[in-house]
């Protein structure tokens, strides 16, 4: 499966119509969306399929996800952990062979590892944590692995460039990944290709 995941930068990145065109030209089983407004409400009626947005607490923006089709369930939100400035949640989405964990995580060092660890604990054996992680350095998250581009996605201040858009995975084997160009966003988009990983074979006694 493609799973593309784009941090829009909200009000003032990426429009309406920069993300149809990203879904028709790359096609992917599933676009998750950071720091989404309402403006993205209005994606199925340029690139059809299904969409949930998930705003903070007291925010205009939060996670958002596109799908060509309705998932299985409706994508489910989880509280996490939060700073004492913003409340922070994840949206959970049934993919079919595995599940995907949607997350813009905290700034602070601590708690962003605090926050993926209760994601982990409420995702399926197999599974992706996807989005923006604010995470410098090792996710160090016992079980998953880190599978995502290794070039910097996000420049702070223009200046320095940051690696902040990661992709974690457990039960799925990865393929292909890239960084696209981030258009009117802050972030570049993130593509990656997983499966779910195939069991060694154990020749019988």
């Amino acid at each position: 499966m493609k799973l593309i995941s784009w941090n829009l930068l909200r009000l003032h990145g990426a429009s309406l119509e920069e993300v149809a065109r990203l879904i028709g030209r790359e096609r992917p089983d599933a676009l998750l969306m950071q720091e989404a407004t309402y403006e993205m409400d209005r994606l199925p009626d340029l690139a059809g399929g299904y969409y949930a947005r998930a705003p903070l607490p007291g925010r205009i923006h939060g996670p958002a996800v596109w799908t060509p089709r309705p998932p299985a369930s409706p994508a489910r939100v989880l509280a996490l952990p939060s700073g004492s400035m913003v409340r922070r949640v994840c949206q959970i989405i049934d993919l079919g062979p595995f599940a995907a964990a949607n997350v813009h995580l905290s700034h602070g060092q601590l708690l962003n590892r605090r926050q993926l660890r209760r994601i982990a604990a409420a995702l399926p054996p197999q599974a992706a944590i996807l989005g923006d992680f604010n995470l410098v350095g090792p996710a160090l998250l016992a079980g998953f692995h880190d599978v995502g581009p290794r070039r910097a996605t996000h420049r702070m201040a223009d200046i320095l460039p940051l690696r902040l858009d990661r992709c974690l995975v457990r039960g799925l084997t990865a393929g292909v990944s890239s960084v696209l160009d981030r258009e009117a966003s802050d972030h570049c988009p993130i593509v990656v290709s997983l499966r779910v990983a195939t069991p060694p074979f154990r020749r019988a006694a």
